[in-house]
């Protein structure tokens, strides 16, 4: 049962000769005890139910605090593993950049030298075919000619090629 502030204003009781009813008195003090025992007990209950909550609000609190303080370790860890990863991949590129500088200089060096190689070839080979064509020429003469001749020939052919020789 509850009895409420304007129960307790308008309760009238009934009179007798030397007052109020006694019972009717004493029921409604039973009735107010138990009303106020019960609001008593329900105003002690919601106190504890506010000291539990509260403990668990400031330990939600704390929770949370402690998270945010993780979350901003963990970010500024994420942003300087970040950091570490951008200069250990421009240093690779870098690096990468320069082995293949010095890869493509080295090729350019060997081109160089096989053309130069091969200019080399070319001009033996034109003074190979000079050389050939001559000892060919003389060789015809020679065939041409008379005999005295061809001995004439041969001798300053020999002296010929004794001194080249001796070059």
């Amino acid at each position: 049962m509850t009895v409420s502030k304007i129960d307790l204003l308008n309760k009238q009781f009934s009179r007798r000769m030397f007052g109020y009813s006694r019972m009717e008195v004493d029921q409604f003090m039973l009735e107010l005890a138990e009303v106020l025992g019960d609001a008593a007990d329900s105003q002690k209950d919601m106190r504890k139910k506010i000291k539990r909550l509260e403990r668990s609000v400031k330990e939600y609190r704390q929770r949370d605090e402690m998270l945010r303080d993780t979350l901003m370790s963990t970010q500024k860890m994420v942003d300087d593993l970040k950091v570490t990863a951008s200069k250990e991949a421009q240093f690779i590129i870098d690096e990468a950049r320069s082995k293949a500088d010095v890869t493509v200089q080295k090729g350019h060096n060997r081109l160089a030298q096989v053309h130069e190689e091969i200019e080399t070839l070319k001009r033996q080979r034109i003074q190979f075919e000079i050389q050939l064509k001559g000892l060919l020429k003389s060789h015809l003469e020679m065939l041409e000619m008379s005999d005295p001749e061809r001995e004439k020939v041969e001798g300053l052919e020999s002296k010929l090629k004794y001194l080249k020789k001796v070059d």
